[in-house]
């Protein structure tokens, strides 16, 4: 039964994907435009400044795939092999929890499933490291960045599984609403401290080095040598847009694979129930 699960798991996933995939490109597509566009015309401000100060840099490489293509076909494929990945992951979540955390029914298990799923892969790490479009962020920091964020990704999930084995634990002595508060004030306790040790974005070493004591990346108004801004910085309205379709389209990934996977699951679900005394019967 546990390999059906994760075939439906599988195949909700990608519709999920493309859910999001297509949410993205009518609401994230623009902004990401519009943050290549800043960027473009911040590099040719940038370019000005070196040439007046007899600092010429090499030539841009040339992108290997063209816009309409990263924004369309490398996107969606990209967002539906993602919902491939996170729907095996909810299915062989789903099958771990089947029985093991009360007596709850399929659906329902489902959509908590999938609602922790969304808060501890997605929305806390977003909290502590939000997505960011084109334009921000050092090169010289993807590492660091992309360490960072599966290292917020680890501890949220880790802290969510330890915070559902607790409630496991105290249900018994106070019952489930009010064990249910105790893990979850534990949960938040825990991963704030992880939040307060982690370094913003800004205080990487190699951005204090260039740009001083900033909080992130975001890149501050351009200026010429006598301190006169040249190209502003980055448009706070793309940045907030931007980060605000990147959680949604989430959201519906999630949303998706929750509020589909239930019903098969509650489906296949009986179908074994039935299956099992008819077994026992023919015997």
């Amino acid at each position: 039964m546990e390999k059906k699960l994760i075939l439906r798991g599988l195949l909700v996933g990608a519709l999920a994907g493309l859910l999001a995939f297509v949410f993205a490109r009518i609401f994230a597509e623009p902004q990401i435009q519009a943050a290549i566009d800043y960027e473009n015309g911040r590099d040719a401000a940038q370019a000005v400044l070196d040439k007046s100060a007899v600092l010429l840099a090499g030539p841009a490489g040339p992108d290997i795939f063209g816009r309409t293509i990263q924004a369309n076909l490398g996107a969606g494929i990209g967002m539906i092999v993602f919902g491939v990945a996170v729907g095996a992951l909810f299915a062989v979540a789903y099958a771990v929890c089947l029985g093991r955390v009360g007596n709850l029914q399929p659906r329902a298990l489902a959509l908590l499933v999938a609602a922790g799923g969304f808060l501890a892969v997605c929305l806390v790490p977003f909290v502590k490291y939000p997505a960011n479009p084109p334009a921000i962020g050092s090169p010289d920091t993807i590492k660091d960045r992309g360490g960072l964020y599966l290292l917020m990704v680890f501890c949220s999930v880790l802290f969510l599984v330890a915070a559902v084995g607790l409630v496991q634990r105290l249900r018994k002595r106070f019952g489930n609403w009010n064990a249910s508060v105790l893990a979850g004030a534990t949960f938040i306790v825990a991963i704030g401290i992880v939040m307060a040790i982690l370094p913003p974005l800004g205080r990487l070493a190699v951005n204090e080095q260039q740009f001083g004591h900033h909080t992130t990346e975001t890149p501050l108004p351009l200026t010429n040598a006598g301190g006169t801004i040249v190209y502003p910085g980055f448009p706070a309205d793309v940045l907030f847009d931007f980060r605000l379709y990147s959680v949604a389209a989430q959201l519906i990934l999630w949303a998706t694979i929750g509020l589909v996977f239930a019903p098969l699951a509650e489906r296949l679900l009986d179908q074994h129930r039935d299956a099992v005394p008819a077994q026992h019967g023919a015997r």
